[in-house]
């Protein structure tokens, strides 16, 4: 593997978050020597990376729950994300997940991801915790020393964390963060953030509200159905930002069956067999995550077809 990129500090503290970044799905192949069986095929999750920034996303993120992070070993962890590094280059934006049980261990992989030459790190409360409002400070203060762009992460949902607009009003006095993942599904909370903490990016963190989101002034999406329909997503982003409402929501309408699952239990699985669907590898999940149920994979692919079935019209 080659060596890190270079980095510019003063590059870094003005570079945005926003755009459509990737939440990267990871790819393996069977290996009976790795965990599970499961050995991480990084040549095609390179592939993958620059297959999403040439088809006009802005970034990737790799080491995010839909890249399975919870599931590697941590030499594993930093080459899916030096991989992504390397792949990408200088064309768009590496924000790098470091979340962590507590802050030393979000702290070492931000410290990681600064050392291999990310341009940011996505970051969680702390994991497996419901942290108060003192540690959570504490938490993100200790990423950011590190002094990369931080992207804070709101997953109520499965973290039983939940950052609050005046939560993040004060995180966001805190050097070096610049933005919020907003997972928590009210796209009441959009405007109310940009009122508290107005130098903080929104960025949309559901794929099934994000017209929603970007239409009440959020500036970038963390995604995952880019994953299987990158061009698109590009495109429906660029609709809804400049204001273009009729033609983003008549693309967007057909798609959003197959985005709700992005907010879904079995999101990975699913977002993995939509990609499978039109033409690129998925493959599967180590554990815990097991195979869709029958049931299940019926209604991703009814979704995924219809979802398909629009592209391909409006392609004609």
């Amino acid at each position: 593997m080659s060596a890190p990129r270079n980095t510019n500090d003063s590059k870094k503290q003005r570079l945005s978050l926003g755009g459509v970044v990737v939440a990267t799905a990871l790819p393996y192949r069977e290996d009976p020597s790795a965990p599970a069986g499961l050995a991480v095929d990084h040549d095609r999750y390179a592939e993958h990376c620059r297959w999403l920034v040439d088809n006009g996303c802005h970034g990737v993120g790799p080491n995010g729950s839909l890249g399975e992070y919870s599931s590697l070993t941590d030499e594993e962890r930093r080459r899916v994300a030096r991989t992504a590094i390397e792949a990408v280059g200088d064309s768009g934006t590496v924000v790098v997940g470091v979340h962590g049980v507590g802050s030393h261990q979000a702290r070492h992989w931000a410290e990681v991801a600064a050392e291999d030459g990310a341009d940011g790190v996505l970051c969680l409360p702390p994991t497996m915790y419901r942290a108060n409002r003192a540690e959570i400070l504490a938490h993100f203060e200790a990423v950011a020393s590190v002094g990369l762009p931080v992207m804070v992460y709101n997953n109520p949902i499965d973290t039983k964390v939940d950052l609050t607009p005046d939560l993040l009003a004060e995180i966001s006095w805190i050097d070096n963060v610049v933005a919020v993942k907003e997972f928590s599904g009210d796209v009441r909370r959009v405007l109310e953030i940009r009122e508290r903490a107005p130098g903080l990016e929104v960025i949309s963190g559901a794929d099934d509200v994000v017209l929603e989101s970007l239409l009440m002034g959020a500036t970038g999406w963390f995604a995952g159905f880019p994953n299987v329909f990158p061009a698109e997503s590009a495109r429906l982003y660029d609709l809804a930002t400049a204001g273009k409402l009729q033609e983003a929501r008549a693309l967007y309408e057909p798609l959003v069956a197959a985005f709700r699952w992005d907010s879904r239990t079995e999101f990975v699985q699913a977002i993995k067999l939509g990609m499978e669907q039109v033409g690129r590898y998925g493959g599967p999940c180590r554990p815990p995550r097991g195979p869709l149920t029958p049931q299940l994979r019926e209604q991703v692919r009814a979704d995924m077809t219809r979802a398909i079935a629009f592209l391909g019209e409006q392609a004609a």
